[in-house]
């Protein structure tokens, strides 16, 4: 059957650069496996449930795209005479999409209620466009297992010494020791040496590094990796970081060894890398060897790991079990935002995590889980477009290798606080903000001057002390005493001396500083940092923090403020805020390679302060500029001259969400510098901003604001979730959410394990306090 928009409206299939939300809702989690399967724009390749929510119809009349195809996938029942063989998250699958489903597909007219002829000359070229395009999760899961690389200078800038053609016998070992695997060849040189000593017990002596060190040259490729496509695992020793060398081609022809030739015989760093992450897991069996028992139902639903994504699913699972996020983004009866592109707005994916883990909607066994045991767990929600939404333009999460969670925390939090909440709906981030006071006292004259700070979690150091080996039990070296929470808040709030100069009595004695809580907040962050350092390589140590389960008070760690008896050290005269301020590890990486500071300053301002590789890049292409040495002059936009209320830059942050008073305010402290301004806001979510214009002739003073928290007591708090972290660093290994639960049947809460789609109930729950990374406490 045909009808009149079929016949008006010009179609294309989609490009490789646009994406096609082809397996669940932009709105919500129902997918292509729901009875009603799921509604694919023929305009905009918007994914819209076909079922009972309506959310295909929804966005039809809102963007006038009446068209779409219907796609409906059901499970094939396929009989086994035996269990198919594990598949490695590196091997291309085995089992194919048609294999395993069957798909029906129906193109229809959402406007007109009718079903059209598929095969039509004009649809047919745009739905094979639709199914044959990688889905929105499928370009994530394409670069899941990927880095990406870059070159560096010292590649680019190489000079390889004389030509000369290396035997293969000579390529058999080291040069500095007789191993044969493991091998690094120096590009500069071609000197061959065995690399370190590397997680999976591939052995190395580390003479690569101890050439590098001696000669100066940078540059090294692993033997073992190089494929006759000319990929190869490079390193740069001068960057400390693996690279990409575009010429690797010539670079080995310089001495000889053609790519053609060449077989890769050992795996690659980034496929040792995953080898490794795929043997960190908790415990999912009790300790007789039983699975633990799975858990369904609101508030029990977990999140498929999209590769490297565990600590996005911990932190979610951590979050949307306080209430503040709960009620906040779960909202069953209320209307979704009307939005253009559902999978870009913030408030539309946050709203649809909350459905996701709290409706119990698609929390359910399933049955093609099931392991030898019988024991079904859930397919897990796959977070794919809040993911790709939160880490957009971020340079970290926008990757998909392994991140901090914690700093994946503060990210979200960032992007939360700035976004618009409409209405009575209030900042979720609101109830984890506090305010801490720093007390500073000259040792010579006592006088003192208190600090305030706001911010929404606090960092715990955790001392660090070895078992002695005749006490430890197995692997004694790497035992480390268990500490108390309360002995790392001890020393979060001790007092400690600081060399600083008196502006009172100029005495350089020094001073007394002392951190405590002015506020306390609803739910309390903690970060425990258990770090130490092995061969000068930051390593993370499981270290277990003794917290108790039954609730405790923080009383003791409440600031008495400014008393009687102290006077106050006079305030130090304001000093002018420079127009822009280089990123620090840039500029000092850009000195490090010999650039003046001059230049430095030049090439971050001119590429966005934050990338030293761009910066580098920027300074080849203007070395001729004939004012390169001059100091960087911005026109007189330091801080507190010229006019940094732009309405262009005021009208700039007003689109990313911030009121008119707010962005006067931030561009006033920044001096009118955009990128500052929008950190200075991110910092100071509270501050009203500059209301002196609004009304004119007014004298009234803006509004104070009421301090984050509160400071009534007794301050008690009780242990609601933790993410914890198995790895030897944070950017690898595994993370897990502990979250407590009143499970039903219980008559006390419980401990859930959510370890990525598997949820279960925990029954060692000591396991936790070893690797237990971030702490959420709630105030009670």
């Amino acid at each position: 059957m045909s009808c009149p928009h079929l016949e008006s409206l010009a179609l294309t299939p989609p490009t490789p650069a646009q994406s096609v939300y082809r397996e669940d809702c932009t709105q919500c989690f129902d997918s292509i496996d729901e009875p009603t399967g799921l509604d694919v724009c023929l305009q905009c390749f918007n994914g819209g449930c076909a079922g009972d929510r309506l959310h295909s119809k929804l966005h039809s009349a809102i963007r006038s795209h009446p068209l779409s195809l219907n796609i409906r996938r059901t499970r094939k029942v396929v009989v086994r005479d035996e269990p198919p063989p594990k598949i490695s998250k590196l091997a291309i699958a085995a089992e194919s999409e048609q294999d395993r489903y069957d798909t029906a597909l129906a193109v229809k007219c959402l406007e007109c209620n009718t079903e059209l002829d598929i095969t039509d000359v004009k649809l047919a070229p745009v739905v094979d466009g639709v199914m044959k395009a990688n889905t929105f999760s499928r370009k994530e899961e394409v670069k899941a297992w990927e880095q990406e690389l870059t070159s560096c200078e010292h590649i680019l800038l190489m000079q390889q010494h004389e030509s000369r053609k290396i035997e293969q016998g000579q390529l058999g070992h080291c040069s500095g020791c007789d191993l044969r695997e493991n091998l690094w060849l120096c590009l500069e040189c071609g000197n061959l040496g065995c690399g370190r000593r590397q997680l999976g017990g591939v052995d190395g002596n580390s003479h690569a590094l101890a050439h590098s060190t001696e000669s100066g040259h940078g540059v090294a490729v692993k033997l073992g990796s190089i494929t006759p496509e000319g990929t190869a695992d490079i390193y740069c020793y001068k960057c400390d970081d693996e690279r990409i060398d575009d010429n690797l081609g010539q670079h080995l022809a310089h001495w000889g060894i053609k790519l053609a030739e060449r077989q890769k015989t050992e795996k690659s760093l980034t496929e040792m890398q995953i080898e490794q992450n795929l043997k960190w897991d908790f415990s999912m069996t009790t300790e007789d060897g039983k699975e633990l028992k799975p858990l369904f139902g609101p508030g029990l639903t977990g999140l498929k790991n999209l590769g490297n994504s565990c600590y996005l699913a911990s932190i979610t699972q951590c979050l949307f079990d306080m209430p503040a996020f709960c009620d906040r983004y779960f909202r069953p009866n209320d209307d979704l935002p009307i939005v253009e592109d559902p999978a870009t707005d913030l408030e539309t994916q946050l709203r649809k995590m909350g459905d996701g883990l709290w409706s119990g909607r698609y929390s359910k066994p399933d049955a093609d889980l099931s392991t030898e045991t019988q024991v079904h767990h859930q397919k897990g929600l796959a977070p794919a477009m809040l993911k790709h939404l939160i880490g957009r333009g971020h340079e970290e999460f926008s990757t998909m290798r392994q991140q901090d969670a914690f700093e994946l925390l503060q990210h979200l939090f960032k992007l939360i606080t700035r976004s618009q909440h409409p209405g009575h709906l209030k900042d979720p981030t609101a109830p984890f903000r506090f305010v801490l006071e720093q007390r500073l006292q000259c040792l010579r004259c006592n006088k003192v001057r208190y600090t305030v700070n706001e911010q929404d979690s606090v960092f715990i150091d955790v001392p660090l002390e070895k078992i002695p080996a005749a006490e430890g039990v197995e692997d004694a070296a790497e035992q480390y005493r268990p500490v108390t929470l309360k002995q790392c808040l001890d020393n979060l709030t001790a007092a400690e001396k600081v060399d600083l100069t008196c502006a009172a009595c100029g005495s350089t004695d020094g001073f007394s500083k002392q951190s405590l809580f002015k506020t306390f907040p609803e739910i309390l962050v903690v970060n425990a940092r258990k770090m130490t350092v092995v061969n000068w390589v930051p390593i993370k140590v499981d270290v277990p923090v003794l917290v108790p389960d039954e609730p405790f008070l923080l009383d003791g760690y409440l600031s008495k403020g400014l008393q009687p008896s102290e006077e106050e050290l006079p305030e130090e005269p304001e000093t002018q805020t420079p127009a822009f301020v280089p990123d620090a590890t840039a500029l000092a990486q850009l000195e490090g390679m010999g650039f003046p500071l001059n230049r430095c300053e030049k090439a971050l301002h001119a590429t966005g302060n934050s990338d030293a590789n761009a910066a580098m890049e920027w300074l080849f292409s203007h070395m001729e500029d004939p004012d390169i040495d001059a100091p960087l002059n911005l026109g007189g936009q330091g801080g507190g001259s010229g006019d940094t209320a732009d309405p262009e830059k005021i009208e700039m942050l007003g689109a990313m969400g911030f009121g008119a008073p707010q962005a006067k305010r931030a561009l006033k402290e920044t001096g009118g510098d955009m990128e500052r301004a929008v950190e200075w806001l991110f910092s100071h979510p509270d501050d009203q901003g500059i209301l002196e214009e609004e009304g004119a002739g007014s004298n009234e003073p803006a509004p104070s604001k009421e301090p984050a928290g509160r400071a009534t007591l007794p301050a008690q708090f009780q242990l609601q979730s933790i993410v914890c972290h198995k790895g030897t660093s944070i950017h690898a290994g595994h993370y897990v959410a502990f979250i407590r639960k009143q499970l039903e049947g219980h008559q006390a809460p419980s401990w859930v394990l959510f370890n990525d789609e598997k949820v279960v109930e925990a029954t060692d729950i000591d396991e936790m306090r070893k690797f237990a990374y971030v702490y959420f406490f709630k105030r009670v």
